[in-house]
């Protein structure tokens, strides 16, 4: 049996070999392709990929209930946009921390603190633009010079401490950076904005 947000699926899985066929093929017959899949349950027990294609590993004869949770890709967008001023004030508390780490010359838990949020803005400019260019309404030079400018920093960060001038990242962590990170503010909220307009439309 395959339950999708409630509701029982016509798709079998008769004469499939995986999970994973199992999931293509009720993505492509439910016309999920325009949804999320937020939560799997595989015999009452939830599932996610520990590795990639470990749904391959899962035979279809073994999966005796599938129940699939989604949202639209707007629903999805709007929990995400009300979540990215969150990042936000972590990437600029944690940049205090490092700056405040690296004076102190404790270098190993800074660094390690760095690649953190390194990561972290990493994550944060991809969901940007993703979002950007799924919903934006018109251009946003802003948002083009903010990427630009966090780009360069990070680029000057990263010469700085081949270098290995801490104090001198712990400045740019703290002066440079984290201004720029407040800077996304007003251009998440216009995302929300057109976030929210697309839902209504």
């Amino acid at each position: 049996m395959i339950i999708i947000d409630g509701r029982e699926s016509s798709v079998s899985t008769a004469n499939m070999a995986s999970l994973e066929e199992v999931l293509t093929k009720v993505i492509e017959a439910e016309a999920l392709d325009t949804r999320i899949i937020t939560d799997v349950f595989v015999n009452n027990e939830a599932f996610s990929e520990l590795y990639p294609h470990q749904a391959e590993d899962i035979e279809a004869a073994d999966i005796h209930r599938l129940e699939l949770c989604t949202v639209s890709v707007e629903e999805m967008a709007s929990n995400v946009v009300v979540e990215l001023p969150k990042v936000i004030d972590l990437m600029s508390a944690g940049s205090r921390k490092i700056a405040e780490l690296l004076r102190r010359a404790e270098l190993a838990e800074g660094l390690e603190m760095l690649q953190d949020l390194i990561n972290m803005n990493r994550d944060f400019l991809a969901t940007v633009q993703v979002l950007r260019f799924r919903f934006a309404s018109q251009a946003s030079p802003q948002l083009d010079r903010l990427g630009d400018s966090i780009g360069d920093l990070l680029g000057e960060i990263a010469e700085v401490m081949g270098n290995e001038d801490w104090v001198l990242v712990a400045d740019l962590l703290e002066y440079e950076f984290i201004p720029a990170c407040e800077g996304w503010r007003e251009v998440i909220l216009s995302l929300a904005g057109d976030v929210a307009a697309e839902q209504v439309a």
